[in-house]
C-alpha cells in the first residue's frame, strides 16, 4: 500500500475501506480522486468478496470537498462528467455503503452522505455546504435528500445560507446514525461494522434494494438536473481563487 496515494484501499475481511488521503489539503478531492473512487465503487458492486464499502479520511478531516485549487485548471464539462459519475456510483452501489466521518466534512463530502446507508461521525465533526458563498448550485442530490432528512428550512439554511451543522445537530436531525468520541472510532465503530458484515450479504442487498427502489430513479434524475444547473452556474461565474481560499481558511 502506497502511503502517498491520495486514495488508499484496504480490506478487513469482506469490508473494503476507502480512505481519502490528502491530509495536507484537508483531503480535498481532485479530478483523479473522483475517478478512482468511482471505479472502486463500481468494481466493488460486482466483487463477490466485498459485502460492505466504507469511506473515511486520513488525519483530522473527512474531506474538505472539491480541491478547487486543482480544479481551476480542469476543463469544466469534463470535470462535471466525472462528478456526475462519482455521484451516480453512490446512488447505484447495491451493497452496504458506510461513511465514517472522522472530522469536518465540506461540500460534496457532505452532500453525498445521505446516499450512504449508515453515517458515523466523531464529536468534533461539522458539516458545511458553502454553495451560496461560491455562487453555485448544490450537487450530490442534496436538493432532494436534505429536505427529506432534515426538513426544508434546515436544508435551505445549509444549501443556500452557508450554515454549518455540528455533529450533535446532525444526530438530532437524523443526518448521521451515531456520534462517537474521536478515541472511540477505531474500536466501537469498527466492531459494529464487523458485526454488520456477518449478516447475510443477500439479506443486506435485498433489503437495501427494497428500501431504495422507490427513490433510485428519482435520485438519478436529480443528479442529472443538478449537474446541468451546476454547469450553467459555473459557465456564468468563474470561481474566484480568493473566494475559495477564504472559504477554506474558515475551517
Amino acid at each position: 500500500m502506497d502511503n502517498f496515494d491520495t486514495i488508499i484501499e484496504s480490506v478487513q475481511g469482506t469490508i473494503k475501506i476507502v480512505t481519502y488521503n490528502k491530509p495536507m489539503r484537508k483531503n480535498a478531492i481532485d479530478f483523479d480522486m473522483y475517478k478512482r473512487v468511482t471505479r472502486i465503487l463500481n468494481d466493488g458492486a460486482k466483487d463477490r468478496n466485498v459485502t460492505m464499502m466504507v469511506l473515511t479520511g486520513a488525519g483530522e478531516y473527512f474531506s474538505s470537498g472539491n480541491d478547487l485549487v486543482a480544479l481551476r485548471t480542469a476543463h469544466t464539462p469534463s470535470f462535471l462528467t466525472v462528478l456526475h459519475d462519482f455521484i451516480e456510483a453512490f446512488i447505484t452501489f447495491p451493497k452496504l455503503l458506510v461513511a465514517v466521518v472522522n472530522g469536518p466534512a465540506v461540500g460534496i463530502a457532505v452532500t453525498t452522505l445521505p446516499l450512504c446507508d449508515l453515517v458515523f461521525a466523531v464529536e468534533n465533526a461539522f458539516f458545511y455546504t458553502p454553495f451560496g458563498k461560491l455562487g453555485i448550485t448544490a450537487e450530490g442530490c442534496s436538493t432532494f435528500t436534505f429536505p427529506r432528512i432534515i426538513g426544508y428550512g434546515k436544508a435551505l439554511e445549509m444549501l443556500l445560507f452557508n450554515q454549518k451543522m455540528n455533529a450533535k445537530e446532525a444526530l438530532d436531525y437524523g443526518f448521521v446514525n451515531c456520534v462517537y468520541k474521536p478515541e472511540e472510532v477505531q474500536t466501537k465503530v469498527w466492531n459494529k461494522l464487523v458485526e454488520i458484515s456477518n449478516v447475510s450479504n443477500d439479506l443486506l442487498t435485498t433489503t437495501k434494494r427494497l428500501l431504495r427502489s422507490s427513490i433510485q430513479d428519482k435520485l438519478l434524475k436529480v443528479n442529472d438536473e443538478e449537474i446541468r444547473l451546476l454547469n450553467e452556474a459555473w459557465s456564468s461565474r468563474e470561481l474566484n481563487p480568493k473566494d475559495t481560499d477564504t472559504i477554506k481558511s474558515k475551517f
